[in-house]
């Protein structure tokens, strides 16, 4: 048995298929996977808790597969297929009562799936080219879907034929042009029905499908790349938003403004989520660093350097502690001083480098003037 995964806060999936666990007490980092095995086909692209215990998690692969995770055992326990690589990666994972579960292809087939049975208990079709679906917090029966040029969607599972909501296209634009949209992720508005959504044109828009109208009650936008990722924090009046340049900010649902930007960032976001009742958010992506912001103040209270480039992220609802800043040790993790020294070190030597030619430079023109 691996003791090492009791104590990990919060949980990556990479792009070399390894499932990461970061303990922020202990500032230690563990792999857990077989080498032997490791592939592109087994890149992680979702991760989600299998129950509210948190004893076990679940995990997406490239190829189809769903890995269930015991993390007081501290390895894999199951696998089983749950899609076809011509479907195209996961775009979304989530439990739902009991063992079952739902996935959702970037083709738009969501599935449910049910003890071990090899084939799924029910399916609906969500449209072409989905990014990401999310399952409501409250309803376990519902979930929202959306992606390029396919508009935000929320469905019953229990009955699949038509959506409860389909969101319309967006006003023509002040030239007469038509405005596509593109989702990349959304969330359930806590304690009303609405929902956010983030696009890849970086506008930010709440919907109200419990109002006769479908287009956005709320826009706004963010930067000028592309939005990846959203989270809504605790309080829920405000979402963070994170696009493609590395850019995260922390953005009011009710006037659309930006509060504050979290800084610190450098390489698109591809995982962010908050932690369920703390004001923090953990975010990651292709600089392959695991950040932890406060959103009190937006100082950056954890940076971990994991070697592989990040898709998702899975935060444990346990209370965490500030550990303040610094890179995790151990696991053979790169601490952040050791950086600085390199760094440093290049720069020193450029200065040298320059001063070598500028004074061989001027020894070649004193050698001119004598021959002159």
């Amino acid at each position: 048995m691996d003791e090492r995964s009791r104590f990990c806060s919060v949980w990556l999936g990479s792009e070399t298929g390894i499932l990461k666990g970061v303990s922020l007490t202990r500032k230690q980092a563990f792999n857990f996977c077989s080498a032997s095995q490791l592939s592109r086909e087994q890149e992680v692209r979702a991760l989600c808790w299998l129950e509210p215990t948190e004893s076990e998690l679940l995990l997406g692969s490239v190829d189809g597969t769903v890995k269930t995770f015991s993390t007081q055992k501290g390895r894999f326990t199951e696998a089983r297929r749950c899609g076809d690589p011509a479907d195209g990666c996961f775009s979304g994972l989530a439990a739902l009562r009991g063992s079952a579960f739902v996935t959702c292809t970037e083709s738009g087939s969501v599935r449910v799936w049910k003890d071990e049975a090899s084939e799924p208990v029910r399916e609906l079709k969500a449209g072409k080219n989905v990014c990401r679906m999310r399952l409501s917090p409250v309803d376990p029966q519902k979930v929202a879907t959306g992606g390029k040029e396919n508009g935000l969607k929320v469905w019953d599972l229990e009955r699949p034929e038509e959506p409860l909501f389909a969101a319309k296209n967006l006003r023509d634009d002040w030239l007469d042009l038509r405005r596509p949209h593109w989702v990349r992720d959304m969330a359930f508005i806590p304690d009303s029905d609405k929902l956010v959504t983030c696009t890849g044109y970086h506008q930010v828009h709440v919907f109200d499908p419990s109002t006769p109208q479908r287009r956005p009650v709320l826009e706004a936008e963010y930067g000028e790349h592309p939005l990846t990722a959203l989270s809504l924090p605790a309080a829920g009046s405000t979402v963070v938003v994170a696009n493609t340049q590395g850019q995260m900010a922390l953005l009011d649902l009710r006037k659309g403004l930006v509060r504050g930007a979290l800084k610190g960032l450098s390489g698109g976001v591809r995982g962010l989520q908050c932690h369920p009742t703390q004001p923090l958010v953990a975010s990651c992506g292709l600089d392959r660093f695991l950040r932890i912001h406060s959103l009190e103040d937006r100082r950056l209270l954890h940076k971990v350097y994991l070697k592989s480039r990040l898709n998702c992220l899975l935060m444990s609802g346990k209370d965490m502690q500030d550990g303040g800043d610094g890179a995790a040790e151990g696991g053979g993790e790169v601490k952040e001083e050791e950086e600085d020294d390199v760094w440093g070190s290049m720069e020193q030597v450029e200065e040298e480098t320059a001063k070598r030619k500028a004074t061989e430079e001027e020894e070649e023109t004193k050698k001119r003037r004598k021959q002159d």
